[in-house]
């Protein structure tokens, strides 16, 4: 889903950035444009950013990268 329409920025994109250590909106400001133009999509980032720095979510997410 895209969350940043002026820089093209998805939900994915937003997950692998907080998986890459990004860990608040300015952070993805810098790295992928989101809410430095006109920011009606920094509250969706920050959601997206929460959640995916969330333990339960890094637990899943580690599962899911393990070979059966």
């Amino acid at each position: 889903m895209y969350v940043c329409l002026c820089h093209g920025v998805t939900d994915r994109d937003i997950r692998e950035a907080a998986e890459n250590g990004a860990s608040s909106v300015r952070q993805l400001g810098k790295e992928l444009g989101v809410g430095t133009q006109c920011g009606r999509c920094a509250s969706m980032a920050r959601s997206i950013l929460k959640e995916a720095r969330s333990s339960d979510y890094l637990a899943m997410a580690n599962m899911l990268a393990t070979p059966a």
